[in-house]
């Protein structure tokens, strides 16, 4: 199929996550319809992009690719301009043999993958490879996953071996964690410069943990990049306070990123 390769959004919101849930903050989406509410929310806010997660019965992670379809079907409906990409997260509950198999049943426009749970040791590579070239020619566009520069090295050196295919990439850079918050971040530009050294043409988004989110995503747009925001990574407003929902994030973010302001 070999579709042209599309620019990230501007600005995506990432509204729910794997991990979080109602305890976590009350306007945290849980339910595909709470979904639906969220993007329109969001996308009036200034988002034009939504990264989804779907949960099962009881609120946990799921990869389905029938529900998956039936809520990007419905969000098509109702925002149609958002760039929607779904997720491939292993979240300790998948193995990369599933999470293949739910992409190759959906086989979504637009995905996000981590390449450490692609390939979680070196003999996972030959399938790895066959998965990613499948996906070129199926015209289903990732977004890799890189948590770290070390990751984003050696992303750049399986596009040069010819391990990844393709010319341009998109990528999603990950500035701290879960657990430690904005304290296992590092600098951005250590992201980007193996990959500029390797020459490798790319598109980046960075996302970040904690109220730091609001700083490190102005930093990647003063980078070029695009800035992933919300509840999955984080619940606060530069300044600390809790943020209203997910809307309320985006709507501030925006603000303090003009340049990504929709005209």
């Amino acid at each position: 199929m070999h579709l042209p390769m599309s620019p990230l959004p501007r600005l995506m919101v990432a509204p729910n996550g794997a991990r979080r849930g109602k305890a976590d903050h009350p306007a945290l989406p849980i339910t595909d319809s709470e979904m639906v509410e969220t993007a329109i929310a969001c996308h009036a806010a200034g988002a034009d992009g939504i990264h989804l997660h779907i949960r099962d019965a009881n609120g946990a992670h799921l990869l389905d690719a029938g529900r998956y379809a039936a809520l990007v079907e419905r969000l098509k409906d109702v925002v149609p301009d958002m760039y929607l990409q779904v997720t491939s997260e292993a979240a300790g509950r998948y193995l990369a043999a599933e999470q293949q198999a739910m992409l190759k049943a959906l086989k979504p426009r637009h995905v996000s993958i981590g390449l450490r749970e692609m390939v979680r040791q070196p003999g996972d590579w030959p399938k790895a490879r066959d998965f990613y070239i499948w996906a070129s020619e199926e015209g289903v566009q990732i977004q890799h996953i890189l948590y770290s520069p070390a990751e984003a090295k050696a992303f750049a050196v399986a596009c040069r071996n010819r391990l990844i295919p393709g010319d341009s990439h998109l990528l999603l850079f990950v500035q701290g964690s879960y657990a430690n918050g904005a304290a296992d971040s590092v600098p951005l530009e250590d992201y980007l410069s193996p990959l500029s050294e390797a020459g490798i043409e790319h598109d980046w988004m960075a996302c970040a943990f904690g109220p730091e989110e609001t700083q490190s995503l102005i930093r990647a747009a003063e980078l070029g990049g695009k800035a992933r925001v919300g509840f999955e990574n984080s619940l606060w407003h530069a300044d600390g306070t809790l943020a209203r929902d997910n809307a309320d994030r985006v709507a501030a973010l925006a603000a303090a990123l003009p340049v990504l302001t929709p005209a």
